[in-house]
């Protein structure tokens, strides 16, 4: 079996052990299945993310290490028919790649890793499927101007979205996102012209896909709360050469559906496009969190070297940049209370759990005056990327969201709603919730007068 992905800081796990059953093929990717032990953690329904398809299934072999035995068994087969049952790869496909087993397992299986190598050996077996194709170039679809309409029309009747159920698999239950009638505009050069006392404050902004085309309002909000808090924030942009009309992409979407080659050469793109700007020491500032996360997990994976390494090291959730920034004695904005905002309820992205980055937004929220927030306690609100749009899986990601998530949000029909995730923000909508905010939005709603 031919890798796609760097398994080889897997490479001395369970070396030495009696107990490690490292499977007989696979090589350094076997290594990976073989973290988990079996300790059953991933069947539980406490406090956590970990595991979504578990929690509404209670089906053991849709946790972690039911995937870990079903992966197992393939992997120790004499020949490689086992690894392409049709079984195993719906195991897999139930699988929300949340990250979640990779912070909250003893031994951290990353399952979403390891799913991401599976998809990979999948598509070379088998081909991509037009719908498979269409979610993992969207960034390049989005550029069609014609697209926005048909989104549009497709959401508004019901015929349209039941030839796309029939056609492509997308469920007509599901209201596809709409991209924004205006798109982010990249400041011109002039606009970004370095003023001489913000030498030593220059920060870089990376705007991901879906907020340059769905959101822009969030990226605005966080440039303008950059720039009022004395930063020179610098769009990352493509070199010049090199398809300067398409933004720059993380490749998350390539990635996530096994297309591994692709999402290399997005990171490729990424990583030299920046490569200025690590070189001069600017921190990587994102809002999406499973795109900018991926600049600092699966790019390692991707076989991009000490460049990929020097760029994870700078690179940080616009959450995470403040925080740091406050504690450092840099940040000079002190937030003010939001006007007729006192109740709000805060949505983590599962990328965000599984690093963290959570308790960065709750420092930030505790800092607003007159307002009392909580934490929603649950797993993946079941979009997760394409999952919950997609028809076989569309009833499984609605029970996710019913666990805990829509509950909540019923409870307090009154409270602001943040989330950072485009995923979860496009779930909420769907389940007829008010759109949350960003947290940039949120922040920005926060700055001071300037009358």
């Amino acid at each position: 079996m031919k890798l796609f992905l760097d398994w080889s800081s897997y490479e001395n796990a369970g070396m030495g052990d009696a107990y490690a059953d490292i499977p007989k093929h696979g090589a350094d990717f076997a290594k990976a299945v073989a973290v988990c032990i079996g300790s059953r953690q991933c069947e539980r329904d406490a406090k956590g993310v970990m595991c979504p398809s578990f929690r509404v299934t209670q089906n053991p072999g849709l946790s972690p290490g039911g995937r870990v035995r079903a992966l197992k068994a393939a992997l120790n087969a004499d020949n490689n028919a086992a690894f392409f049952n049709p079984e195993l790869a719906e195991t897999m496909a139930l699988c929300v790649s949340c990250k979640g087993c990779k912070r909250e397992c003893e031994n951290e299986v990353d399952m979403a890793l390891i799913k991401a190598e599976f998809l990979a050996q999948q598509v070379k077996r088998n081909g991509v499927s037009l719908r498979r194709r269409l979610w993992a170039e969207l960034p390049k679809i989005l550029r069609w101007r014609a697209l926005r309409p048909l989104i549009k029309w497709r959401n508004r009747l019901p015929l349209l979205a039941r030839l796309g159920e029939t056609w492509l698999g997308i469920s007509a239950k599901a209201r596809l996102p709409e991209p924004a009638e205006r798109p982010f505009q990249v400041p011109t050069q002039s606009e970004l012209s370095l003023h001489p006392e913000l030498a030593d404050k220059q920060v870089v902004l990376l705007v991901d896909t879906f907020n340059f085309y769905f959101n822009p309002a969030a990226t605005e909000a966080a440039k303008k709360l950059l720039n009022t808090a004395g930063y020179h924030v610098h769009i990352a942009t493509p070199l010049a050469g090199d398809e300067a009309d398409r933004p720059l992409c993380c490749g998350r979407t390539y990635f996530s559906n096994g297309l591994i080659d692709k999402a290399r050469a997005e990171a490729t793109r990424m990583v030299t496009a920046l490569a200025e700007h690590i070189a001069a020491g600017r921190t990587i500032i994102g809002l999406e969190p499973s795109c900018i996360l991926s600049l600092r997990d699966e790019y390692l994976k991707l076989g991009l070297g000490e460049p990929a390494q020097k760029l994870a090291e700078k690179v940080l959730l616009l959450e995470e940049f403040i925080v740091r920034e406050q504690a450092g004695k840099r940040w000079p904005i002190a937030f003010q209370a939001i006007p007729g905002v006192n109740s709000l309820l805060l949505h983590g992205h599962c990328h965000q759990k599984a690093v963290g980055a959570i308790k960065s937004v709750r420092k930030l929220l505790k800092q607003l005056p007159d307002l009392k927030f909580e934490l929603i306690e649950s797993s993946c609100c079941g979009m997760a990327g394409n999952f919950g749009v997609e028809a076989e899986h569309y009833d499984q990601a609605q029970a996710m969201a019913e666990l805990a998530l829509f509950p909540a949000l019923r409870a307090e029909p009154d409270a602001l709603l943040v989330s950072n995730g485009f995923s979860c923000q496009q779930q909420i909508g769907n389940g007829g919730f008010a759109k949350p905010l960003h947290l940039a939005e949120v922040l920005c709603l926060a700055l001071p007068s300037q009358d």
